[in-house]
């Protein structure tokens, strides 16, 4: 199963406090203040995962919490740290805080650590407190609070090359063609529900990743049709590659053409900025030839 969307609690360890505690030894005099300090809070981390290429792993799960740090001990002995939460995620993860709005991550690169909510500080133990006219403070401080946060997870797919069209022009076929992706591929629209990524290998040992989107449709950007779930995954590449179906009567390329753009273009303008190669289908069927004239007229 796809998932590139979640919503969850992050929630990381609380500081742990810091100890109230004298000396009571045989033949130590005014022994004094002996408490030590409370251990870190656990921290949230994410780290970026190529291996990874879905959020599966969090539809489930509505909050996540880390460890508290320890109490301090007497004998100025620390309290322990609350362990750290690691969480592998796909490479091309945005997290957004959703109450402030703002992006607080965007993973980008495999083994990357991000730390989405940091643990609370530990408390100082009274030791710290004593001064001249205090020798022996009663009084410690407290761990810090754990960060807390709602945060919105979204998988924004990284590919140098993005697929767009109508449904059922070829995406599919041509990316099975070009590298060792295999998409279901069928006569019928709306065939890939989910984007697929495939690697293309180039003779002088270079490659690039090719990604194959849901076909688009018209309104797209209004929410029409599979497409607009996935618009989200074109912003990050870096070449559009326009496929035209120059094979089936009732369509026209050219208006086609002007569609997919339209839809872009509503989406996020910036798109349109971006190099596109226009690739041309379906050129062994009938009347194909003429409607590739035509196209380059217009």
């Amino acid at each position: 199963m796809f998932i590139d969307d979640v919503t969850l609690v992050v929630k990381a360890g609380k500081g742990g406090d810091g100890a109230v505690s004298f000396r009571h030894e045989k033949f130590v005099e005014k022994g004094g203040p002996y408490g030590g300090d409370g251990g870190k809070g656990g921290s949230i981390i994410f780290v970026g995962d190529e291996g990874l290429t879905t959020l599966l792993d969090f539809q489930y799960q509505k909050r996540i919490t880390a460890p508290n740090g320890e109490n301090g001990m007497t004998k100025n002995c620390f309290g322990k740290d609350g362990k750290d939460v690691y969480l592998r995620v796909p490479v091309g993860t945005v997290v957004t805080d959703i109450s402030l709005g703002v992006v607080i991550a965007d993973i980008t690169r495999h083994n990357q650590e991000v730390v989405i909510a940091k643990g609370g500080k530990g408390g100082r133990g009274n030791s710290h407190f004593a001064t001249p006219r205090i020798s022996a403070p009663e009084f410690a401080e407290q761990g810090e609070p754990g960060e807390e946060r709602e945060i919105r997870i979204e998988l924004k797919i990284l590919a140098d090359v993005g697929l767009v069209g109508f449904p059922s022009v070829g995406k599919s076929t041509l990316i099975s063609v070009l590298s060792a992706a295999r998409p279901k591929i069928a006569n019928y629209p709306f065939t890939t529900l989910v984007p697929n990524l495939g690697v293309v290998r180039v003779k002088d040992g270079r490659s690039f990743v090719m990604a194959d989107l849901p076909g688009l449709i018209e309104g797209a950007s209004q929410g029409a049709g599979l497409g607009f779930q996935f618009l989200k995954h074109i912003e990050r590449t870096r070449v559009l590659v326009h496929i035209l179906d120059m094979g089936v009567e009732e369509r026209d390329p050219y208006q086609d053409y002007l569609i997919i753009n339209q839809e872009l273009e509503n989406y996020n303008p910036k798109l349109l900025l971006r190099p596109q190669i226009i690739v041309c289908n379906k050129m062994d069927l009938p009347a194909a030839e003429e409607k590739l004239q035509r196209l380059r007229e217009q």
